[in-house]
């Protein structure tokens, strides 16, 4: 349930600065994330957590996306040099955006279902 006084606070923001001020994002730590990989048959490694630790960046910047499309995009042009979303795919078997999302403690964009957009299954 949102708090209406983070509510109010968030009126009087820029939107992108109002999202991520709306979505509390300090439940969240590195353990957390080691466990649910872990649970998952993935042990998480320094380049995984470079890709989460992006995941929550890009959502504390501009808060959530739009879709899953723009999101894959942008995880792409960041790791365009590690093979982009091959790479990507290669870290997060399971789909970098909704199992990427997941691990980084994220709501997923609308549109993680579509395999094209994200996720596998």
């Amino acid at each position: 349930m949102m708090d209406i006084n983070k509510l109010v606070t968030a009126e009087g923001m820029a939107p992108c600065d109002a999202d991520a001020y709306l979505n509390d994002l300090t439940a969240w730590n590195e353990d957390m994330a080691r466990e649910a990989a872990q649970a998952e048959g993935l042990a998480l490694t320094d380049e995984h957590m470079d890709v989460i630790c992006f995941l929550r960046d890009h959502f504390a910047e501009c808060g959530p996306e739009a879709n899953a499309r723009n999101l894959l995009r942008n995880m792409e042009e960041a790791y365009i040099e590690q093979g982009g979303r091959k790479y990507l795919y290669k870290l997060f078997p399971r789909g970098p955006v909704t199992q990427g999302c997941h691990l980084a403690g994220l709501p997923t964009p609308a549109g993680n279902v579509d395999p094209s957009f994200g996720s596998v299954h």
